[in-house]
């Protein structure tokens, strides 16, 4: 994702969204490569329209998203040379921010949880001057706005809110207990203990179908993009416990400031942009000879050690057709996450809360999931005078005009807040987002082996957690199998 990303080429109004990461790795003989054999890393890279004698480099990873900066970055840290190519025309990935009207407009609902143990160990967080959510949150039901809050960082709000509808005392005990239930696990044994759909976990663990209602499905199911809490327990635990431990946040310059960092940090020249790769070609038997790649402008690169691809999972599956004999990853039947976004702009005088909270919708009526006000949050997401208003729905609604989605979402949220006060937000933009996450629903397997074929590695969130920590996970996993093999192939 870009900082300030303008885009001129695309309506305003309306902007339909299927992004995706890609990495590739393969491997050669020897573990170091000669300098002089090695892509040299101009700080000017060629044009997706040039023929480029930039032919052949060590490493060439597809896909700058989080997992293929994260694989990029490894490589870095391992001094091996690398080309990291990228199909459109900046880093990121799904995770992208929009410049419009001196507004920042993330693409799609996405709030950093300062917790994720990779990004604590990639990100700087300083520089990413990250402005927190109230720990907690305000749930519409019945009418009213009801507070959540976490215990362990808002005692007395959570104990002035025993006695709301949202929820029994009981369900308040119990999630104070499944906190601590969480956080005696490790990462690993939560990824890999024994599953059940989310919402089969919420009700053997005794939760009221009200706060299963009104809270964990609004909740959860905004994080997850699945209203039914379908999604694996794995993610839901493993998300918990992150969320006990950190904050939610956003980067002052928007989510985009997360790839960003990591694209910054790289050698100059490294990364080619507007290059999308169309196939990966073997010129001989597949363990002898490496990986090519034929981008979608005739030009051919070479790898000496290997592909890494880290691009969304039915991107990565086109790549991979052509690999003989076909260990690769097999088509997931579940059908993808969708939502849709919507951003409108109010004055700033005229906002109705003024602190940085998530609002839930849990009327189990409607078609909002959650919304909040992204400049209460980080003022710097919009100009000094003006408000940004986010409103994430689950699902593409394709059988819905943005005019009459619109139209839609300010007649139910004036219900939240009044009508005089929805009726003069001014919509901004509209995204509609076809792939989000991968559908984690059991049965997953988080641990999966990133080789697919001989020097050919994948990453993405669809290989671990369905976050951004575990694209993080997934790139250095890929870099790691690549060095194994490596130091294997040296060896034999």
């Amino acid at each position: 994702m870009t900082l300030f990303l303008s885009l001129p080429q695309l309506s305003p109004q309306n902007i339909h969204i299927h992004t995706h990461t890609h990495t590739h790795t393969h491997h050669h003989r020897s573990l170091r490569l000669k300098p002089q054999a090695s892509l040299p890393l101009s700080s000017n890279p060629p044009q997706s329209n040039q023929s480029s004698s930039y032919s052949k480099t060590g490493v060439i990873v597809i896909g700058a998203g989080l997992a293929g900066l994260a694989a990029a970055t490894h490589l870095n840290s391992q001094n091996i040379p690398f080309l990291l190519l990228e199909a459109s025309d900046a880093v990121g990935g799904r995770v992208r921010t929009d410049f419009l009207d001196g507004f920042l407009l993330d693409r799609g609902f996405q709030i950093f949880i300062t917790a994720y143990p990779e990004a604590q160990k990639l990100l700087n967080y300083q520089a990413l001057n990250l402005q927190k959510f109230y720990s907690g949150a305000q749930v519409y039901y019945d009418g009213k706005l009801h507070t959540v809050a976490n215990p362990l960082r808002h005692f007395w709000d959570s104990l002035n809110s025993l006695q709301n509808p949202i929820g029994s005392l009981l369900d308040k005990l119990l999630i104070a207990s499944n906190i601590i239930r969480v956080l005696t696990k490790s990462d690993e044994e939560i990824i890999t203990s024994n599953e059940i759909p989310t919402i089969d976990l919420l009700r053997k663990t005794g939760f009221s179908d009200s706060i299963v209602g009104r809270f964990f499905r609004p909740f959860f199911g905004g994080i997850f993009f699945d209203k039914e809490l379908e999604t694996s327990s794995r993610l839901f635990d493993f998300i918990f416990k992150c969320l006990a431990l950190g904050d939610n946040a956003l980067p002052a310059n928007g989510i985009a400031a997360i790839p960003q960092q990591l694209g910054d940090k790289l050698p100059p020249g490294s990364i080619l942009f507007n290059s999308k790769v169309v196939s990966i070609d073997f010129d001989g038997s597949e363990s002898e000879s490496p990986p090519s790649l034929r981008l979608e402008n005739g030009d051919v690169l070479r790898s000496e050690l290997g592909v890494i691809i880290a691009v969304e999972e039915p991107e990565a599956l086109k790549l991979l057709g052509e690999i003989k004999p076909k260990p690769k990853p097999k088509p997931n039947p579940k059908p993808v996450r969708t939502t849709v976004c919507l951003y409108f702009s109010a004055d700033r005088t005229q906002v109705p809360v003024r602190e940085p909270v998530l609002f839930l919708n849990g009327s189990g009526k409607g078609i909002v999931s959650n919304m909040f006000f992204a400049t209460n949050v980080a003022p710097s997401y919009g100009p000094p005078d003006k408000a940004l208003i986010s409103v994430s729905l689950i699902g593409m609604f394709e059988d819905m005009s943005d005019y009459d989605l619109t139209a839609e979402v300010v007649q139910e949220l004036s219900g939240w807040f009044g009508e005089p006060i929805v009726r003069l937000w001014r919509h901004l933009r509209t995204y509609r987002i076809g792939y989000a996450q991968p559908n984690q629903c059991p049965p997953t397997d988080l641990m999966k082996n990133p080789r697919v074929g001989s020097g050919v590695y994948v990453c993405g969130d669809y290989l671990t957690s369905a976050t951004f920590d575990g694209a993080l996970v997934s790139g250095r996993r890929a870099v790691e199998a690549l060095l194994r093999d490596r130091v294997s192939s040296s060896v034999s």
